[in-house]
């Protein structure tokens, strides 16, 4: 924010889409930061460049998508004090400040106050930012994961008993305490596009109170039963890894001061590593190198900002990881992402990459890429079993024709709806995806296995035939 003394920063997380707040005043060298992420070093960058002190940390609510980094950062700082909500019966098992519906917290120029918001949990905070010579005049609110651009929080995270009862306060929330600020209001959430925590939310990293009114679906209703239809109808599928989040953040994360030990193995002793078979093997590579040649066992979770996302789905939190990198340099950066969502136990990675197991001899696998040229002209499929691994919406939305739909993350357990002895085509948006399915497929013992690089956006763009999920066809029908 342009302004002589106010800070506010925003920090955007790919991968998990998340967003959290540096908040100071440079006259008082105070500031806050919002909801941090586990590696907290860019809070302190930023407070450092500000010539500020953070001496409060809060958090809208307990997390379910990410690990928090409010213990690290009180840590690592020595000066910032965990100020978390207490509303809803919250209960946290590591020493912080209590914080309650209306507390202010004064740091200069800007005053936040704590406004108790629960629907999509029942201790959920948002913060009102005033100027501290018009404390009755927000200009912004730090909305947490009850308000997104074009979309609001969840209220299904924990468990059918509660669901109903967090949706009628979410309504409350939003209808009664929202929708009564002014237009003009800045609106900072903690996510953004791409984030399982809202249905559809925009990638705008910010709103105000004003659009939100006029555009987003979910705060047109007068009936509080059509809100929560339409609010639990179009939540996105729940990752597994949410509980398990939730339980670290509220338990307290460890604090690790560094990233996690991760020693450089050269082939044979990776190999070894390999052989005990109390690991679980990563190869962050692209898609096309991983087909090329890679360790029989290995998942491919390639080099993009949703490895975080996926390693939540797909690995187990109870094994040690061993990494395959594209260059030895990464491993700070593909820790980091495997640390946001809880993975701290790593066995090792290959010191200098697949070059160095090819050079030792060692035994490799393939993954064979098929085109959506070669796709096309294996139609209608007969032996081949075409597999689409998108999300329930792209699914929806039309696919290729005799095409199997399993949601990448039930790929494990609906497998067995597949025949090993029969080959089997991949295919996602566009093969990212897909490969990290299709490897999971070769681990569980599927011999014959294609990625289709491209995947549908190569379809669509070749202009090959769509078909529609019957349920979609006869409403099409009826509307015309």
């Amino acid at each position: 924010m342009a302004n002589s003394t106010m800070v506010i920063e925003t920090v955007f997380t790919e991968g998990v889409a998340h967003l959290s707040y540096l908040i100071g005043d440079r006259a008082t060298g105070k500031a806050a930061v919002i909801d941090p992420r586990h590696d907290v070093d860019v809070y302190i960058e930023l407070a450092n460049k500000h010539k500020l002190s953070i001496t409060h940390v809060f958090e809208t609510h307990i997390h379910a998508d990410f690990v928090s980094g409010t213990r690290e950062l009180c840590d690592r700082t020595a000066t910032a004090k965990a100020v978390l909500s207490v509303e809803g019966g919250a209960k946290y098992g590591f020493e912080c400040g209590k914080l309650k519906d209306g507390d202010k917290i004064d740091l200069g120029r800007v005053i936040l106050t704590a406004k108790h918001t629960p629907g999509h949990t029942p201790e959920h905070m948002s913060y009102l930012a005033a100027e501290g010579n018009r404390p009755e005049q927000p200009f912004a609110i730090f909305s947490g994961d009850c308000l997104f651009a074009d979309s609001v929080g969840r209220p299904d995270l924990l468990g059918d008993d509660a669901t109903g009862g967090l949706a009628k306060q979410l309504y409350k929330s939003l209808y009664e305490f929202y929708l009564k600020l002014s237009d003009d209001v800045r609106v900072h959430a903690a996510h953004g596009s791409g984030s399982p925590c809202g249905a559809n939310i925009s990638d705008r990293l910010m709103s105000t109170i004003g659009y939100e009114r006029r555009n987003n679906a979910a705060l047109q209703f007068k009936d509080e039963a059509r809100f929560i239809e339409f609010v639990l109808s179009t939540a996105p599928p729940e990752p597994v890894y949410y509980p398990r989040m939730k339980k670290i953040n509220a338990d307290g994360p460890e604090i690790l001061g560094r990233l996690p030990s991760c020693p450089p193995l050269p082939p044979q002793e990776f190999a070894a590593a390999i052989k005990k078979g109390n690991a679980q093997l990563v190869d962050n590579r692209q898609m096309r190198a991983f087909g090329g040649g890679h360790i029989a066992s290995a998942l491919n979770i390639g080099p993009r900002a949703e490895l975080s996302i996926w390693a939540g789905w797909v690995l187990d939190p109870k094994k040690p990881i061993l990494l395959v990198l594209r260059d030895d340099a990464d491993l700070p950066e593909v820790q980091q992402q495997l640390l946001r969502v809880g993975y701290t136990e790593f066995s090792g990675y290959l010191l200098g990459g697949m070059e160095q197991w090819d050079n030792q001899a060692l035994p490799i696998t393939r993954l064979e890429q098929m085109s959506v040229q070669e796709l096309n002209e294996a139609l209608p499929p007969r032996d081949l079993q075409i597999v689409d691994v998108r999300s329930p919406d792209e699914w929806q939305g039309g696919h290729v024709p005799g095409a199997t739909y399993i949601f990448l993350p039930e790929l494990v357990k609906k497998a067995k709806r597949l025949d090993k002895k029969k080959p089997v085509a991949v295919y996602c948006d566009s093969g990212y995806r897909a490969s990290l399915a299709a490897s999971i497929l070769q681990r569980d013992g599927f011999t014959e296995v294609r990625n289709i690089p491209g995947s549908w956006k190569a379809w669509r763009a070749a202009e090959y035939a769509i078909e529609k999920p019957k349920e979609q066809k006869k409403s099409s029908d009826t509307d015309r």
